[in-house]
């Protein structure tokens, strides 16, 4: 059996402490668990998945310094943001906890019988069964083996099969240990939930017959691979994969006049944080021609510390990306130092200036995603360029927008931007950074391909549950035959349309 091991970004080292790589029969009897259990699951009450979700939650801060030590010996994310993120992942499964509560996520709409036209009609939600997610490596907890879209799919009432991150092989079995153990004794079915290691696992789950659904963060390679076998079984699955993204930002003039070096510090601040290994993280930004912002991001890069990426792989594809801009004629690539040739997985941060010229003879090498500390600054002479620019981007998770709205002109700017960009993100940010992603009712964290596959969905957020249900529509069913949340009893707060659109009065339905 292979042994799986993860490395010490800051020195490189192999860490001694191992995970043996899944076996297929263990990886076939995880699926068999998951496909016994999902009509349980899927008819589970809403408060029964609460207090599943409870359990997960406070087993995971018993275990806290545990848990961060784990992660800092095979990320060097180091342990006050692993704290932190912890932080964000226990809230994520609060936030879930009122979805559930809520009722609403559970869709159910009542046609009542009209008889001389149609038959009582009553629509719901249903789990649509076992959902396998692919973990990310740049957040361990908030998009890890316990991550959003593991909880949204528990929550939704699917049993989930976790491929683990292979930089991650400790930490990802240690979580699924404490996971497994909180929701056996919360009293959740025996197979709702389980960890796989290693890539014969994972390319073995997506093509099985038992999963009806994948959710998966990281690369376009790795994240349209898995599209691709997704999409080509007998039976196709939805994927709803989180890929590349470059992350616009546009300075208009008067924000350029008024406050350059706030903009400067931000940028920098946003485009390093976590060595810019955020999938957030400003990649692309469009200053006005001669405005300064250039040259001040540029100096000040010079402040910046050198960084440790997660792994080898990363360290070497953002040292490739960066290489590929220094050649470009008309960019200018501003680094502090030179890359420290040794072990570990350290890398210096960079700006990339590229004139207008540039921009357009080498538009499909700026414009790709480099994962890592490095922003790529391009200058526009007029605003007829800078739309024409942004009209020809791909799809990513956020555009940014540094305008004056007291300005009539600037305000007239901005609109044209973001006329254009709403077609290209799915988070539109004003004067502020796309860096950090609010666990929210209405947050947004999805985009056009390649940011993600599915644009009409979010990763992050209490809407992140719908991409795990589907509508089912029973007419003229007896009461003790619909489903609970289906039923007289448990229909507060949900829409009836007798004619009219009508609520029945209440504070949410049991959920699906």
């Amino acid at each position: 059996m292979t042994e799986l091991s993860g490395h010490n970004p800051r020195t490189g080292a192999l860490l001694p402490k191992t995970v043996e790589e899944t076996s297929l029969h263990d990886l076939d009897e995880d699926l068999r668990k998951a496909s016994d259990v999902r009509s349980r699951c899927a008819a589970s009450a809403s408060s029964s998945r609460i207090t599943w979700l409870q359990a997960v939650g406070e087993d995971l801060e018993s275990f806290r310094n545990e848990l961060v030590a784990l992660a800092d010996d095979e990320t060097a994310l180091g342990e006050a943001r692993l704290n932190g993120e912890l932080d964000r992942t226990i809230a994520q499964i609060k936030l879930f906890v009122d979805v559930l509560r809520d009722g609403s996520f559970a869709g159910v709409v009542i046609d009542s019988a009209d008889e001389a036209a149609r038959p009582e009609l009553r629509r719901g939600l249903r789990a649509v069964g076992p959902v396998g997610v692919w973990a990310a490596s740049n957040f361990p907890f908030a998009f890890g083996v316990i991550g959003g879209d593991t909880v949204s799919a528990l929550a939704a009432g699917c049993p989930v099969i976790v491929k683990a991150h292979p930089s991650q092989p400790v930490l990802s079995a240690r979580i699924g240990e404490i996971v497994t153990d909180a929701l056996r004794m919360a009293g959740a079915p025996k197979g709702v939930f389980a960890v796989v290691h290693g890539m014969p696992a994972g390319d073995a789950l997506i093509t099985d017959p038992r999963l009806d659904a994948a959710a998966f963060t990281g690369s376009v390679r790795g994240g349209r691979a898995l599209f691709d076998l997704a999409f080509g079984r007998p039976r196709p699955i939805p994927f709803y994969g989180e890929l590349g993204s470059i992350n616009p930002v546009v300075v208009t003039p008067a924000a350029a006049r008024t406050h350059p070096d706030e903009i400067a510090d931000g940028l920098l601040a946003s485009a390093t944080l976590g060595v810019g290994q955020f999938c957030t993280k400003p990649g692309l930004v469009f200053v006005p021609t001669a405005c300064g912002i250039a040259e001040r991001a540029s100096s000040r890069v010079g402040d910046a510390q050198a960084g440790v990426m997660l792994n080898a792989g990363m360290r070497s594809g953002f040292l490739t990306g960066a290489s590929r801009l220094a050649d470009l004629d008309g960019v200018d690539v501003s680094l502090p130092g030179e890359d420290v040739d040794e072990a570990g997985f350290w890398v210096q941060p960079r700006v990339a200036v590229a004139s207008w010229d540039a921009f357009q003879q080498k538009r499909d090498i700026l414009t790709q995603e480099c994962f890592g500390p490095l922003t790529v600054v391009v200058e526009y002479d007029d605003v007829e360029q800078l739309l024409d620019a942004l009209s020809m981007l791909e799809g990513s998770l956020t555009g940014t927008i540094h305008g004056i709205a007291d300005d009539p002109d600037d305000a007239a700017v901005a609109a044209d931007v973001v006329a254009v960009l709403q077609d290209k993100v799915g988070r539109l940010v004003w004067n502020g950074w796309p860096t950090g992603v609010a666990v929210a009712w209405a947050m947004q964290h999805g985009g056009p391909y390649p940011a993600s596959t599915n644009s009409s969905t979010t990763s992050v957020g209490a809407a992140s549950i719908a991409r795990f249900l589907r509508p089912v529509t029973f007419q003229s069913f007896p009461e003790g035959l619909l489903p609970e949340h289906l039923q007289d009893a448990h229909l507060r707060g949900v829409i009836r349309r007798d004619g009219r659109p009508q609520i029945v009065p209440g504070e949410g339905g049991d959920g699906a």
